[in-house]
């Protein structure tokens, strides 16, 4: 289904501030949307060519790191963060792959809040936007796509963007090399669920 059907198509009834105060913790009223979504537009960029390379290659560049080397890169993105000088960050939100999901961000018409792909050590590869750490792989978001192999999905809660005073939701699938099957990474969206209704 596409996104305009998708965006259009009546399937709950509430509005998303009488869906937060009735729902109890750890609901999400809006996953059969999100699984649908997940398996239908989030999947068709998630085997992109240009996310899949990008992935194999960040994967070459960071097969063997240890955890020690892996925090430091995740301290060194989280101190740049709001500086002027950003040289963790910079690479990873100026490439070809972040500019791609930049464009799907876009085309979405709001639907998609930010998009971030993640490697086989759980870094990210590209990002519509600045995310807060560069290391996913402590998150569920990675380690029930990734870490659970090929076909695996990720609904996150719906909570409040404090940034966009939006509610979303964070959707994540596993990425996979079309030429093995094998999982070789994940990629997540944020989802404004106040557009689905």
């Amino acid at each position: 289904m596409t996104l305009r059907k998708l965006i259009s198509a009546t399937l709950l009834g509430a509005t998303v501030s009488g869906i937060a105060a009735a729902t109890p913790a750890g609901a999400n009223e809006f996953e059969p949307f999100l699984r649908e979504l997940a398996t239908g537009d989030i999947a068709a960029i998630a085997t992109d060519p240009a996310i899949v390379a990008a992935i194999k290659a960040q994967n070459a560049k960071h097969a063997g790191l240890a955890q020690t080397e892996i925090d430091a890169l995740d301290q060194a993105w989280r101190a740049e963060v709001g500086a002027g000088d950003q040289p963790t960050i910079a690479p990873v939100l100026a490439n070809d792959a972040s500019a791609f999901l930049r464009g799907k961000r876009d085309e979405s018409g709001g639907l998609f809040t930010e998009i971030f792909a993640m490697d086989a050590v759980g870094m990210n590869v590209a990002a519509s936007d600045l995310t807060s750490d560069y290391w996913q792989g402590d998150e569920a978001k990675w380690s029930e796509t990734y870490g659970a192999g090929a076909g695996s999905v990720h609904i996150g809660e719906v909570e409040l963007d404090e940034s966009t005073q939006s509610y979303q939701s964070q959707v994540s699938v596993t990425v996979v090399d079309p030429d093995t099957g094998e999982a070789i990474g994940a990629i997540t969206f944020g989802v404004d669920v106040g557009l689905i209704n």
